[in-house]
């Protein structure tokens, strides 16, 4: 019984510890989902794309900025991509609420502003980067950058909430690397990112914390 008592009094320092340090009310069926949106979104790109290339249309940020809205792929991408994020941000914040609430956590909190700071910084930088990509038209490296710059932002926020978003990050970031050989299917690459990737994750993480 003393042996019990010690080991469930263990646990417990360990949750408060973990609450005082980390936010773990980060939603796992929220990574669910953002990883089905991807797969939608990657494959309404596809076809967008697809019907680009045999238009012979060629990419980069003077086209999307001056092309119109029906002759413009690259801008088509773009709202799609932002539309998938949008989704992703509206479905997580809400779930993430639900959990919140269930384990007594204020959504905005010390722990979820670190998390949310350390995320964001190396993803803004790599959207800049990306931008500065799609300037030189170096479009085949647009997807390898998107998903190491996301990898590194999981895996630089991942001290803060649970752990399981470093190995995504990591997963993530090793995808992107790999796509930087495999120029021209970095649509695929993005699909297994931030599809694939998500999803198993985002599963491990819901069976595991929720």
């Amino acid at each position: 019984m003393d042996k019990d008592k010690v080991l469930d009094d263990i646990k417990e320092i360990r949750s408060i510890m973990d609450k005082s340090t980390r936010f773990i009310s980060l939603s796992g069926l929220s990574g669910v989902l953002a990883g089905i949106y991807a797969l939608v979104g990657s494959v309404v790109g596809y076809f967008v794309i697809d019907k680009a290339r045999k238009n012979g249309y060629t990419e980069s940020l003077d086209s999307l900025l001056s092309t119109p809205w029906e002759r413009n792929p690259s801008l088509k991408i773009f709202v799609i991509a932002a539309v998938i994020l949008a989704l992703a941000i509206i479905t997580a914040f809400f779930l993430t609420k639900i959990k919140a609430a269930k384990y007594k956590q204020k959504i905005w909190n010390k722990q979820s502003i670190r998390l949310v700071v350390n995320f964001l910084v190396p993803l803004s930088i790599g959207g800049f980067f990306t931008l500065a990509l799609l300037q030189y038209r170096l479009l085949g490296l647009v997807a390898p950058a998107m998903l190491v710059f996301y990898g590194l932002a999981c895996i630089h926020a991942s001290k803060y909430t649970l752990g399981t978003v470093k190995y995504l990050g990591l997963s993530c970031a090793i995808l992107g690397l790999i796509n930087t050989q495999f120029i021209g299917y970095g649509l695929y690459f993005w699909a297994a990112g931030f599809g694939i990737c998500h999803i198993v994750y985002g599963a491990v993480m819901y069976y595991k914390y929720d």
